[in-house]
């Protein structure tokens, strides 16, 4: 799952934490933001192989 918003979310952890120790308000945002979208691309990702899954079972069941 690393690919599948893993990076998104270990770029947004760390520039939330650049962003706090520089109490830079902006750039811990921008993090949280990013950790967001790394959260919501594996929750995509989640779902998407399940969606897949369900077609291939599906596909079985009416052979």
């Amino acid at each position: 799952m690393a690919g599948k918003g893993g990076m998104d979310k270990a770029k947004g952890k760390a520039k939330e934490m650049t962003g706090k120790v520089t109490g830079d308000r902006e750039t811990e945002i921008e993090g949280k933001l990013d950790e967001a979208r790394g959260e919501a691309k594996k929750a995509t990702g989640k779902t998407r192989e399940h969606i897949e899954e369900t077609g291939r079972s599906a596909k079985r069941d009416r052979t």
